[in-house]
Order: structure tokens, then sequence, then C-alpha cells
């Protein structure tokens, strides 16, 4: 058994919020520059190139890359023998939000009540979703998602007989119903199976994955393939001013399912597609 002082949990989440909020990661700058070379309209290389500028002013100016600095999004993988101490963990996490949102000067976006909308003022309480896992260290990713694109967001509960078609036309619907309003150029994350909020919580979970990597499993890989080739034939384009670049990537996870369901999650992130991971 392995003890781990819930402060680390904190100093590691206030790091967290920032970095995920003042830079992109290495493998959407790499989307972008290839989206670049691959743009064949003038004006979508145009819009792309201010993106990579903007990215440049961020970093420079130690500023957020987006003014939506997010609802933080949190997956976490806790090994099961790593005993907490000094606290709880939930609020470790929550302490570590407040700090880096607050002490970050990242813009406060989260309402206490979602009729009441009060603001909390520090950016809590964060989404965070657990795993259990084998081992004694603990992962943590953080995904702050920005509500232009998260608004786009669909579940689809089809029917068996739809089948791996009916799929590739929900997610592909999804992404033209949200054109330009998720800030194209996008990353597409998608959930295939397990129940209503599994399916979800996968879509999301996916839009972690690197921009590049695909499904280890051969049929979903040539989907996310295929469905992009799709996407980018809808002539939407970058910032949704026509061209050939709607989406970055299609990561999709799946999951069993019952007999009688097929439930598809599709969850549109914009070209600021967040996500810092820490192993403690």
């Amino acid at each position: 058994m392995r003890d781990i002082n819930v402060c680390e949990v904190t100093a590691a989440v206030r790091q967290m919020c920032i970095d995920a909020n003042y830079a992109l990661s290495q493998d959407m700058k790499d989307a972008l520059d290839g989206a670049l070379e691959r743009e064949e309209s003038e004006l979508g290389k145009q819009i792309i190139t201010k993106l990579q500028e903007n990215l440049e002013i961020a970093g420079k100016d130690q500023i957020p890359i987006c003014q939506d600095t997010g609802m933080a999004v949190f997956f976490v993988k806790v090994g099961q023998d790593v005993h907490f101490v000094g606290g709880s963990l939930t609020d470790a996490i929550n302490e570590g939000v407040k700090q880096g949102y607050v002490e970050g000067y990242l813009r406060k976006s989260v309402v206490g009540d979602p009729l009441i909308r009060k603001n909390t003022g520090d950016n809590t309480p964060a989404v965070i979703h657990y795993d259990i896992v084998p081992g004694d260290s603990v992962s943590l990713t953080i995904a702050p998602k920005g509500f232009g694109s998260e608004n786009m967001s669909r579940v689809f509960m089809l029917k068996p007989a739809d089948g791996e078609e009916g799929v590739k036309d929900a997610i592909v619907q999804a992404v033209k119903d949200a054109g330009p309003n998720a800030c194209p150029p996008m990353v597409v994350g998608v959930g295939i199976g397990g129940t209503f909020e599994k399916c979800a919580e996968m879509a999301k979970e996916a839009l972690t994955r690197p921009v590049g990597t695909h499904s280890d499993i051969e049929y979903v890989r040539n989907m996310e393939e295929e469905v992009l080739g799709r996407i980018n034939e809808t002539g939407i384009g970058p910032a949704g001013l026509g061209g050939k670049i709607t989406a970055l990537a299609v990561n999709i996870n799946t999951f069993a399912t019952h007999i009688a369901g097929l439930p598809v999650a599709v969850n549109i992130c914009c070209h600021v597609n967040r996500h810092v991971t820490r192993v403690l």
C-alpha cells in the first residue's frame, strides 16, 4: 500500500488547469500543421494560420488560448494499492481547480445551480470520472471543456438493425448540425455501446486520446478513418467558412451493450482540444 497526501493532488491539479489552458498539446499543434498543408481553400488556410498565431501569442504572453477556459473535466485512474491521506480526494481536486482558475486568471464559467445560475466564482465543482485500476499510482487527466462545442454534442439511441452504417450516418449528421458553432476544425469523440450515460462518458474520454492515434480494433479504426473523410467532405471548413478541413480527427471508443440497443454519443470539441495528464 502506498500513501499519497491529497495536497500533492491539489498542487498537480492547480498546475494542470493552467498548463491546459495556456498551451495546446503537441498532438494538436501537429494536427493544425498538417491541416494547413492539406487545406485547399485560401480562406481556410488564412483561418488556420490565424489560429496558429493565436497559440504563439498565448504562449509568449502566458494567457489562455481561448477565452472560454471551460468546465474542468477529469478522468482519474486510481491504483487500488493507493491510500489517500490528509483529506478527501474529490475535495483536493476541486481545491486544485479553484487555485488554478483563480491564480491563473482563467475565466470562471461554472454556475452552482443549473436554473438559479449564480456563478461559483472559482470554476468549481469539477466533473470527475473515477476508475479503479491495478497498481500504486494515480493518473489524472484534465480536459477543460468549453460549451460552444459541448452544446453541439448528441446522444443517439439507435436500433441494433441500424448497424455500422447507421452509426456512421449519426456521427456525420451530428457534425453537420453543429456546423460552425463548434469552432472547426474540430475533434470528434464518439462512444458506441454501453448505456445512455456510458456512451457519453466514452465519447468525452475519446477526446483525450492523442490526435493521430487510432483504435486497436480494426473495424473501429476503419470507421474512424472513413467518418473523418466523410466529415471533411461536408465543406464546412475552418471556422465554418468553407474548406476541406472540418475535423482533425475522429476518435471512437466502444463497450459492450444490451441486445436491444445501440447507444451512440458524439462529443465534439473545438480546435483547442485541451488535455493534460499527470501521474503521481
